[in-house]
């Protein structure tokens, strides 16, 4: 008989068994608290070690990229993928390039990415790749030169059946038709072995605008179970990416107040709230994140706060959608002194675990990013079928299915989700729907 779950051994044994690798481990120390007791309520999860394995990604593949830039001297960087699970299908997960990528900081995401994709009812596992490579600065050229030579090593590992990569931070449109155009010669056939092209070659509606939108679109299920109205609510948004831009975009569409948007260098805060122009323009620029809140901050109503976060700022919801544990002890308190009744996350584990404690002591709601920002791989497996049928689907057409899927991982995180007096633990609720997934077909397909 199995030894009943203890969670202090295991965390001590996750902490031993990945030294240095922060990120991953709270990831996983996270999701360990939250499914507790299904686990301890389960003989087959504790004999079968499922959390134990599920903990453990299938590989990690770490290669070189050697290019040549446009002076002619030879750059060296390294690359990875990290392939966590494929238990319900395909690896499925982003490409990012950043010079802080590193193994931990992908393993951490590719963990998350395996529940993720798991809310969304797609049949698609987790992964998530990248490489130490800074585009800032960097021609055209030279972007398509290190993407190409990415690619060199990356497409003997992926595929439309076997993991199906997607862009990330500083992996656009632009980068996305780079690296498919080097699978397509080097594997000498057109599959969707990408997602996130251009719509003239594979690509789908709504795949750029899908994670913001998908955010807004679960923000709109979370105000219908507390009786509240979108339009009533001021929103503090982190970040001036692709999430936070097209996040803002919708609630200013749908009636919301937005009253900041931030860089890592500072935050711009408009007290009337943006118009829906000045998003339009922000994401028609092709500037910097930081030089396109500078230059918008001339304008009347607007302030640039520099070296500032947003979540000083008083608002009704925040959405930090820039990066991992962006949102600290003494934001939590400053929004809960603010009244803030709602924290959806857009990036992927934005809050830390002393911030997510203030959430959870004066019952803040807080949905994780494994439900609150699956929009955009949810369109990922929407272009994934299109792809498997050489179809196209209009863009309202997938903006109402990337709206029904929102509303059903809403609808798992409730069912899931620990109640208190009209308190739902979202994060919770997102954990154990997702895990019992992926520990059901772990155990049905045997050990290995």
């Amino acid at each position: 008989m199995a030894k009943q779950f203890n969670l202090k051994e295991f965390n001590d044994w996750l902490n031993k068994r990945n030294p240095n690798q922060a990120e991953f481990v709270q990831a996983v120390s996270d999701l360990a608290k939250d499914v507790l007791h299904p686990i301890q309520d389960s003989a087959d999860y504790q004999q079968e070690k499922v959390l134990h394995r599920l903990t453990e990604p299938d590989r990690i593949i770490s290669f070189r990229v050697c290019w040549e830039d446009d002076n002619g001297e030879i750059q060296i960087n390294r690359g990875w993928r990290v392939q966590h699970s494929n238990l319900i299908g395909p690896y499925k997960g982003g490409i990012r390039f950043h010079p802080t990528v590193n193994e931990s900081i992908l393993k951490f995401l590719a963990f998350e990415q395996t529940f993720k994709n798991a809310l969304t009812g797609f049949s698609i596992g987790g992964g998530k790749g990248g490489a130490d490579f800074d585009p800032k600065g960097r021609s055209d050229r030279e972007i398509m030169r290190f993407c190409q030579a990415f690619m060199n090593e990356l497409y003997r590992h992926i595929g439309e059946n076997t993991d199906v990569p997607a862009g990330d931070i500083n992996v656009g449109n632009r980068e996305i038709g780079y690296l498919f155009g080097q699978y397509r010669r080097l594997a000498n056939h057109f599959t969707g072995a990408l997602t996130g092209k251009d719509i003239e070659f594979g690509g789908s509606h709504v795949r750029t605008e899908a994670t913001g939108y998908g955010l807004i679109y679960f923000v709109e299920q979370v105000l219908k179970q507390c009786d509240k109205k979108i339009t009533e609510q001021t929103i503090c948004i982190s970040g001036c990416g692709n999430v936070a831009l097209h996040a803002a975009q919708k609630a200013i569409e749908l009636g919301a107040k937005v009253v900041s948007l931030a860089s890592s260098k500072g935050t711009l805060q408009s007290k009337q709230g943006f118009s829906a122009k000045n998003i339009g323009d922000l994401l028609a620029s092709e500037k910097d994140s930081t030089s396109k809140l500078k230059e918008l901050a001339r304008q009347k109503d607007k302030t640039w706060l520099a070296k500032k976060t947003p979540w000083h700022i008083p608002c009704d919801i925040a959405l930090p959608c820039a990066t991992q544990n962006e949102l600290t002890k003494s934001d939590a308190i400053n929004l809960k002194d603010n009244h803030c009744f709602l924290i959806a996350e857009g990036a992927n584990m934005p809050c830390t675990n002393k911030a997510i404690a203030v959430f959870e002591e004066y019952k803040i709601l807080h949905v994780p990013g494994k439900a609150s920002n699956a929009g955009g791989v949810a369109l990922s497996g929407l272009e994934m079928e299109q792809n498997a049928s050489f179809s196209s689907i209009p863009f309202a057409e997938l903006d109402n299915k990337l709206k029904s899927i929102m509303q059903e991982i809403h609808a798992q995180c409730v069912e899931y989700g620990q109640k208190n007096n009209g308190y739902i633990h979202y994060r919770q609720g997102a954990n154990q729907a997702a895990f019992q997934r992926v520990a059901s077909a772990l155990i049905a397909q045997g050990i290995g």
